[in-house]
C-alpha cells in the first residue's frame, strides 16, 4: 500500500500536535514540514470532521488533539484518510480480471492487507510521536 499525500500530511499534523501542550496553527505545521498552508488546512478540516482534532476560531484559537495520543490509532487514521487501501483492485472486488475465478494471488494479497491493517490498528500516535525537541531541530 502506498499512502496518499493527504494521509502523509494528516499523520504529520497529528504528530506535530502531539508534541504541543497548547494550541498550534496551520502555518506552524506547514512551515515546519515545508508544505502548503492550503494543503495542511484541508487535512486539518478532514481530521476535525473525523474527531481527531479540535479547531477553535478567533483570537487565541488554533488546533489541538481531540484526544490523547495513546487513544489515536494509526490504522484508523489511515482508513479515514484513504479511499482505497487495496494492493490491487481485484482484492476489493469479485471480477476485475479474466482469471479471478481461480486466482490464488487475490487471497494472498487480501491476507497481506489484513495483517497490515491489524498491525497499524495496534500502533498509536503515542508510539510514533517524536519529542518536541526533535521536531524543533528540523527547523
Amino acid at each position: 500500500m502506498k499512502l496518499t499525500t493527504q494521509t502523509d500530511y494528516a499523520l504529520r499534523t497529528l504528530m506535530f500536535l502531539a508534541t504541543r501542550s497548547s494550541r498550534a496553527n496551520v502555518r506552524d505545521i506547514a512551515t515546519l514540514f515545508g508544505i502548503s498552508v492550503n494543503h495542511v488546512a484541508k487535512v486539518v478540516n478532514l481530521l476535525a470532521r473525523e474527531g481527531y482534532i479540535l479547531s477553535t476560531r478567533g483570537v487565541g484559537g488554533g488546533i489541538e488533539l481531540a484526544k490523547p495520543p495513546a487513544e489515536i490509532f494509526i490504522g484508523q487514521v489511515v482508513a479515514a484518510m484513504e479511499t482505497d487501501m487495496h494492493l490491487l483492485s481485484c482484492v476489493g472486488s469479485d471480477d476485475s480480471c479474466a482469471i479471478h475465478s481461480f486466482c490464488k494471488l487475490k487471497g494472498v494479497l487480501a491476507e497481506a492487507e489484513r495483517v497490515q491493517r491489524e498491525y497499524l490498528d495496534g500502533v498509536t500516535l503515542a508510539d510514533v510521536v517524536p519529542t518536541r525537541r526533535q521536531l524543533n531541530r528540523v527547523q
